[in-house]
């Protein structure tokens, strides 16, 4: 089966560098009115550059505020850790979000997930940081207990909240994705790569019998957003759809942001 989606683009707003709150939601409602699909926050404790001990914002509190602060675009973490929260309680946190951003019914939020990395987060909060597969095994496990809270919650998300997950592991990453992901969050933004990541989740696909094709399939770039049409062509011709642009403070500057939306128009024509 083959599934026509629209083309989509994302900016990521990194939430660090800022001394107050201030810039970041100027910068979400210059995005939304400037016609972009999706704003991405981050989910971590420090920044991952710059001053280690540099300001910093907590992921999921962001995200109910723009859940209130928009009108029009969908948001998430690109992505949150599953190690952070409880998976039931998160899926509630995730729930609430969504209903707290249905301003004409239905909620705009994406689940962004992943198995988390980040070591001094896990040690300096006080979580077991454990291994690469033993996060991964975690991460396997939050999902089955995500989507069974979404279905005894009262009341219900207003719509089926899209996953994303993020990662391209081919041992275990990519068949998670494989069996939940709605939306998958490649980290490849060069074709070659691309294209063994997607026949890897494809075979994973079948191993699992979901048809991959229902999976948006998600690409990102530098926190510089440099516009490159023949890059972008590349990966769309591969099946790439939702393509998400950096924007790093204190300034959260996106210059080539119009380009991108000219060509995701185009694409869409």
């Amino acid at each position: 089966m083959t599934i026509d989606r629209p083309t989509r683009i994302g900016v990521q707003i990194l939430p660090q560098h800022s001394a107050t709150y201030g810039p970041i939601r100027d910068k979400v409602l210059s995005v939304e009115d400037a016609g972009v699909d999706v704003a991405f926050n981050w989910d971590h404790f420090y920044p991952l550059s710059g001053d280690p001990d540099g300001y910093h914002f907590e992921c999921w509190t962001m995200l109910a505020a723009w859940a209130e602060q928009t009108e029009r675009i969908e948001f998430g973490a690109l992505v949150t850790s599953q190690s952070y929260r409880n998976p039931d309680l998160l899926a509630d946190m995730a729930r609430t979000v969504d209903h707290i951003s249905a301003k004409d019914g239905t909620g705009r939020l994406i689940l962004g997930i992943g198995a988390g990395w980040k070591e001094r987060d896990y040690e300096e909060y006080g979580y077991e940081f454990g291994t690469f597969g033993s996060r991964l095994n975690a991460l396997a496990a939050a999902m089955p207990r995500i989507e069974t809270r979404w279905e005894r919650l009262n009341p219900l998300a207003t719509r089926k909240i899209p996953v994303l997950i993020g990662g391209g592991g081919e041992q275990k990453t990519l068949r998670i994705v494989a069996k939940h992901a709605d939306i998958w969050h490649s980290f490849a933004n060069d074709p070659e790569t691309l294209a063994h990541k997607l026949e890897v989740l494809k075979n994973w696909g079948e191993e699992v019998s979901r048809d991959v094709s229902e999976i948006e399939v998600s690409v990102g770039f530098n926190a510089e957003g440099r516009f490159d049409a023949e890059l972008l062509d590349a990966l769309w011709d591969l099946g790439a759809r939702f393509f998400t642009i950096g924007a790093n403070g204190p300034d959260y500057e996106t210059p080539e942001l119009q380009k991108f939306l000219d060509w995701r128009d185009a694409k869409n024509s």
